[in-house]
């Protein structure tokens, strides 16, 4: 991800050569949808449950354990080849669910796609499917809004974001427009950002999407 929570909306708005008060032209978000594609989550194939599993005995580190507890029993040593192979399941087990949650987590979080976004283009407040927002445009957030890409805030109204879709946190997440210093913050501490998924439960605000379908964090 860019550091645009580094920059000032000023400086971002420039270097996505777009306008806070009149968004993107028409003829500019058909060049950009070109450019970077629908803004949807690539349906990559849910994983079967058998293939989930058998790739939690195909890694290397699990497949030297195995070789290890095979010569551990070669040399008699029953004990220590039956807590190596106790390992590689109990490791097995674990990935296993970890995995298919997360298989499951994905499929449904696709699911909630937002149907239809308030932007700008042309200078005028339209509606359009979220499958055509390109990064430069100007999306319009309040309450009840799913937040359809990532982007910087331009404005932020008592504006309050639930990201649990994305960082756990249970709690919704006060959100501002102003300039965050340092670097490597984790994406809960990026108050200046919205993500893609997450959704908006309080306040009014307004963004400069910065990244689209698989370019987002959820992507």
């Amino acid at each position: 991800m860019s550091e645009w929570y580094e920059q000032t909306k000023e400086e971002v708005l420039a270097a996505l050569q777009t306008d806070a008060a009149s968004g993107l032209s028409s003829a500019e978000a058909a060049a950009r949808l070109e450019q970077y594609g629908p803004n949807e989550l690539e349906d990559r194939g849910v994983k079967s449950r058998w293939r989930i599993l058998l790739e939690q005995f195909t890694e290397i580190m699990v497949i030297i354990l195995i070789i290890a507890a095979g010569i551990s029993y070669a040399l008699g040593e029953t004990i220590d080849a039956i807590v190596i192979l106790a390992i590689v399941v109990m490791n097995a087990v674990l990935g296993y669910s970890q995995e298919y949650r997360a298989e499951q987590a994905v499929a449904a979080l696709k699911k909630m796609a937002v149907p239809t976004v308030r932007l700008l283009r042309d200078g005028h407040l339209v509606e359009v499917s979220a499958r055509e927002v390109v990064p430069g445009d100007i999306v319009q957030l309040e309450a009840g809004n799913k937040v359809p890409a990532d982007g910087r805030l331009v404005e932020s109204v008592n504006l309050k974001a639930q990201e649990a879709a994305l960082t756990g946190e249970s709690e919704p997440v006060d959100k501002r427009d102003r300039v965050i210093t340092g670097s490597d913050h984790p994406l809960g501490d990026l108050v200046n950002m919205v993500f893609m998924g997450t959704a908006i439960t309080y306040g009014r605000g307004t963004m400069v999407v910065t990244a689209t379908g698989m370019n987002t964090e959820l992507g």
